[in-house]
């Protein structure tokens, strides 16, 4: 629309008293105070948003060149003397920059300000429409003039409740229209979303080196594997490099039964640790084969724990990356019938 006090909403009448154009901010929304606002930003309609705007850049085969490599757009009539800009490219000669824009007018800005004092602070685009009249050739100089084409009342969204802001840009290349720009975006308040319940803590990664990751193979495989020294026959646990009865560096992984006693245990209750939830108890376990390994004893309450507890190997994924060995009380006991699941 035209006429020279459009873009000055108060010339001419009653300017609105000091903080009318942040009616809310600070406090509830009433219903007709929603309905005021409404009416406030129907009055921008048809006002100028840019008015004798200028491209910062004429046409030029730089920029197509990087749209196109950009787009993977490979058209031949984007190449070469006679080459024009591609079509979709209309808003792109219109763009601020890093810089900004320096041509928006005082309407538009007292529309934001408006949306932003009632609380609608958030911006996002959510669809544009072109219309292409004329192809846009290098060299070309690109004036254009922009207008707020409409104001939706209060939408609520997904993202939020807000109202949609749509202009519409007239794009000349020399003078004569080339084609037009319509950018709708979603000015709101965004909708307040539950808190995230706390992550768990993860337990803690098992450190995996040269020595031991035969180790951490059988449990992944679901076998316990133990070390046998192929100098003197002698198992051990933890995996270490050498013999300790004999010193040889030689030897060969034997996998366990499974089967073992509480040599060992204590409750713990404290000091609490990420990812553990004291009491529970941990055993030293000693297996069929004769050595021992510590572990946390399963399938009874933890002050049933008892030396001599037969137990039984199994495996357990305590998160999605990490299964460990542990051991479960033997269900041959009233203690151990009457736990049923874990503990």
């Amino acid at each position: 629309m035209s006429g020279e006090n459009r873009d000055r909403p108060h010339e001419g009448q009653e300017r609105p008293a000091e903080g009318r154009d942040r009616p809310y901010e600070g406090q509830e929304r009433p219903a007709e105070g929603r309905d005021r606002l409404y009416e406030l930003l129907k009055v921008y309609e048809g006002r100028p948003a840019v008015t004798a705007g200028r491209g910062k850049d004429p046409v030029n085969l730089p920029m197509i060149r990087h749209w196109c490599e950009a787009m993977g757009d490979t058209h031949p009539a984007y190449r070469g003397p006679d080459a024009v800009a591609p079509p979709t490219m209309l808003q792109a000669w219109t763009m601020g920059g890093l810089s900004g824009h320096e041509d928006r007018s005082e309407a538009y800005g007292e529309l934001l300000a408006l949306l932003d004092g009632a609380g609608y602070t958030s911006v996002v685009a959510t669809d544009c429409e072109q219309e292409y009249l004329r192809p846009l050739r290098p060299g070309a100089e690109i004036t254009f003039d922009a207008v707020v084409e409409s104001v939706s009342p209060r939408k609520t969204t997904r993202l939020g409740t807000g109202h949609f802001v749509t202009t519409r840009t007239d794009v000349r290349a020399d003078g004569e229209l080339a084609g037009t720009h319509r950018f709708r975006i979603l000015k709101y308040a965004p909708a307040a979303r539950p808190p995230k319940p706390p992550e768990r803590p993860r337990r803690p990664r098992p450190v995996i080196n040269r020595d031991n990751a035969g180790f951490w193979e059988g449990v992944a495989a679901h076998r316990l594997l133990i070390q046998r020294c192929t100098a003197c026959g002698t198992l051990r646990f933890p995996w270490l490099p050498g013999c300790g009865a004999c010193g040889a560096p030689e030897w060969e992984a034997v996998e366990a039964s499974g089967e073992g006693t509480v040599f060992s245990y204590v409750v713990m209750h404290h000091p609490p640790f990420p990812a553990f939830d004291p009491p529970y108890a941990v055993g030293l376990i000693e297996l069929a084969e004769g050595v021992r390994m510590i572990s946390n004893v399963v399938g009874v309450p933890y002050g049933e724990v008892r030396i001599g507890m037969p137990v039984r190997l199994e495996f357990r994924r305590v998160d999605e990356e990490l299964e460990l060995p542990v051991f479960r009380a033997v269900a041959d006991g009233p203690a151990a019938r009457a736990a049923g699941g874990e503990r």
